[in-house]
């Protein structure tokens, strides 16, 4: 058993990607020394503990580190989600096609956002797989046919949106806390 000193330090947290199958047995990451030791479902591991074949050991890492690490994969959830493209244009956008998306923003040059279902507020941050670099974007518009686990992501262009197609892709999510 951990040793009770040490329990505030250990928590289960997903992962994704190469890690996939981890995530299915879950992983529980323990900060011991400033060298992080996972494995799954380790109960068992101390302060001495061997290290099996299941689980691996990380080089040190500092505490910092492993905050930001752990508080960005507990922010996260991953939602298996159908994304389709728009662009500002009459054909995407009809009546609507005025530059500014349902929250306000002006449309500039460089932008990327998406347009989700209300269960997502505006301002949400989304990753989607293939779109602005895989880096985070924010919910900024609506859409008549965005229902549900559906988006659309922005373009600039109606080629742009053409080209991207429909995908089912899984989307990271991190919804905002109102008043920050």
């Amino acid at each position: 058993m951990l040793h009770k000193k040490m329990a505030h330090f250990c928590r289960t947290i997903p992962v994704t990607g190469a890690g996939a199958a981890a995530l299915f047995l879950g992983v529980t990451v323990c900060m011991l020394s400033g060298v992080i030791a996972a494995g799954a479902n380790s109960p068992g591991l101390s302060h001495g503990a061997n290290v099996g074949p299941a689980e691996k050991v990380a080089k040190p890492v500092s505490d910092d580190s492993v905050r930001s690490q752990a508080k960005a994969a507990e922010n996260f959830q991953t939602v298996k989600m159908r994304v389709t493209a728009y662009c500002p244009c009459e054909k995407c956008c009809g009546r609507y096609a005025d530059g500014v998306t349902a929250c306000g923003h002006k449309i500039q040059p460089g932008d990327y956002f998406v347009a989700a279902d209300r269960i997502f507020a505006f301002g949400a941050e989304m990753i989607i797989p293939g779109y602005n670099g895989d880096k985070a974007v924010e919910v900024l518009d609506r859409g008549g046919a965005i229902r549900g686990n559906r988006l659309d992501v922005f373009f600039h262009s109606h080629q742009e949106a053409l080209n991207w197609g429909v995908k089912y892709l899984d989307v990271k999510v991190r919804q905002t806390v109102h008043g920050k």
